[in-house]
């Protein structure tokens, strides 16, 4: 199934499905992002960890929540990790593997989780810019630390950066501005309509996380948010046909 990506710059409501289609097939596997793309989702989000000179795929910093190992990811060989079972017998993907499988179909938001991982996500990005169906306009690299994105941005400068927030800081979206972000992203708990406006008066989009039910999309799209991160991507782009 060939899918556009949707622009981020465009005025469409977007959809990432979070972590792949996470309601329906193990997060952040393969199997849930094919799902997802399978869905019609333009977007998937994902997690990386920087492991031996390798991307792996997992948001947790400890894997007893989504695999049948142990221990800090961070603190196991690559090939610990990749003998795991992360869900229905399939393994912790790297993000190479994210890319290839994608072949350019939709948009991938990778979200920066383990430390130092600005470097080894935009030397891969550089490298499949321009194949595997990918560029930089199909990249969306995200996280809650700030050091980390501000790395991505002086790696390089036209990769689209967008800055997770779990509250509301004290000077709206200013920080998002500062830091030269296309997008914040904002908690669903904290998010309120005026940080949507002050975004948006600094022209920066707002995706908000992680909304799951019904009546949540509705207000959400009443506040004028750009776009949710989803498990359940069929929730969110029932409203988009």
């Amino acid at each position: 199934m060939k899918i556009k990506p949707v622009a981020l710059s465009s005025s469409g409501f977007v959809c990432f499905a979070h972590r792949g289609a996470s309601g329906f097939e193990p997060e952040n596997t393969l199997l849930a992002i094919e799902k997802a793309i399978s869905m019609g989702a333009p977007w998937i989000e994902i997690d990386v960890f920087a492991v031996e000179d390798e991307l792996v795929v997992i948001h947790d910093d400890r894997l007893e929540t989504t695999t049948n190992g142990a221990g800090y990811v961070t603190q196991k060989s690559l090939a610990y990790l990749r003998s795991l079972d992360a869900g229905k017998g399939q393994r912790i993907p790297l993000l190479r593997e994210v890319f290839d499988l994608v072949d350019g179909r939709v948009g991938v938001n990778v979200e920066l989780k383990g430390p130092e991982t600005a470097e080894p996500v935009m030397k891969l990005v550089d490298d499949y810019n321009g194949l595997a169906g990918l560029d930089y306009g199909q990249i969306l690299v995200s996280s809650f630390n700030r050091r980390e994105l501000i790395k991505v941005r002086h790696l390089t400068p036209d990769i689209p950066i967008g800055v997770l927030v779990r509250g509301i800081p004290l000077d709206d979206a200013a920080f998002a501005e500062d830091l030269g972000a296309v997008s914040v992203h904002a908690g669903l708990s904290f998010v309120h309509r005026a940080f949507v406006d002050d975004a948006h008066r600094r022209g920066l989009k707002v995706f908000v996380y992680t909304v799951n039910h019904r009546d949540d999309l509705k207000r959400m799209r009443a506040m004028g948010v750009d776009g949710v991160f989803t498990n359940y991507p069929d929730l969110a782009l029932l409203g988009n046909r």
